[in-house]
Order: C-alpha cells, then structure tokens, then sequence
C-alpha cells in the first residue's frame, strides 16, 4: 500500500470506527441512567473525542488545527449529532432531543478548540 494512502487510512480509520461506536450506543434500547437525571455531560465527553479525530483527520495531524479545521468540526459535529438524534428516534424507546444535539456539537467544537490553542501554543513556545 503507497505511503499517502496508508496516511489517509491511519487519520480516518480511527474517525470511522469512533462514529460506528457511537452508532452502537444509539442502538441500545435501555441505556442506564445517568447520575443527576441528565445525559448533556457524556454527550459532549462522547463527541469530543470524535471532535478530536476528526479535526486530526483533516489537518494531518494532532498539532495542526487550523481555524477552518475548527469550524468544520463543530459543523460535523453538529449534524453527525443530529443524525444520531434522527437514529434513535427509530429506536424505540429512546427519544430525540435537541439539547443533545447542542451538547454533542459543544464537545466536538471544544476538543477542535483545544488542540487549535495547542498547536497556537506549541508554534508560540516552539515546543
């Protein structure tokens, strides 16, 4: 296999496989309660690491996130939530809830956010 496509494979694998996971988990008819009634906290944990590989697919790596990589991965975030929300609303008897939307796309855009200010750090301090 060429070098560029083994590169390619290694950035989006990881992506594809961490979307099927979340797919996964949206499958489950009677997921368990969450502490505290509300499930807001592990939808962006969730989607934060899938923010994380994301924004490493597109810039080529863990230092390299640029600012539009950062906007295309809120907006990512946002409708790969929002079809999970569409997933499990044919899930009996899971139901669809903006807020979970708005949570998956907080904790995409945070992890993007964090490793733009890392690689702004790192360029800065020459790390």
């Amino acid at each position: 296999m060429p070098d560029a496509r083994r590169r390619t494979l290694a950035l989006w694998a990881p992506v594809l496989a961490y979307m099927v996971f979340i797919f996964g988990l949206s499958s489950i008819s009677h997921p368990p309660a969450m502490p505290g009634g509300s499930d807001k906290g592990l939808h962006a944990l969730l989607y934060s690491g899938l923010g994380a590989l994301f924004a490493r697919a597109l810039s080529g790596g863990w230092d390299r996130v640029a600012l539009r990589h950062l906007v295309m991965t809120v907006c990512f975030g946002a409708i790969y939530g929002a079809s999970d929300e569409l997933h499990q609303y044919f899930n009996p008897p899971r139901n669809v809830e903006v807020a979970d939307v708005v949570a998956d796309t907080i904790g995409a855009g945070a992890a993007a956010a964090a490793l733009h200010a890392w690689g702004i750090i790192r360029g800065r301090d020459a790390l």
